[in-house]
């Protein structure tokens, strides 16, 4: 029984072009090999195309959404820089009392239930 041929692989990756065809012209094996190789790098080639395509929406959507968050967050701030009293509260660290809420309040600041 005849051994397999190791070389296809050493020669495919560290020899020159002349010397893989050479070997390969003398060897059955790695004709075998270099064959099946070519079948799978046309079927590569082939859905090429459809993988980059599928890539191009992905960034394009990935864009969009980068542009809805900076819209959003420049609304978002746009409010709060309008209402100044929510901001001045907020910014200040003051607390917001039941009068500030529109509720009747005594003179202890307590809300008023009826008289």
């Amino acid at each position: 029984m005849k051994e397999k041929c190791t070389k296809f692989e050493a020669l495919f990756t560290f020899s020159n072009d002349e010397e893989l065809k050479k070997h390969i012209e003398e060897c059955e094996e790695c004709k075998k090999e270099m064959e099946t190789l070519n079948k799978v790098s046309s079927l590569i080639r082939e859905v090429k195309p459809a993988f980059i395509q599928k890539r191009k929406y992905i960034k394009e959507i990935k864009a969009a959404c980068a542009l809805f968050l900076v819209i959003l967050s420049g609304t978002v701030l746009g409010i709060f820089s309008l209402d100044n009293n929510v901001l001045d509260t907020i910014r200040y660290g003051q607390t917001l009392s039941a009068e500030d809420y529109g509720f009747p309040v005594d003179s202890y600041g307590l809300i008023m239930v009826g008289e």
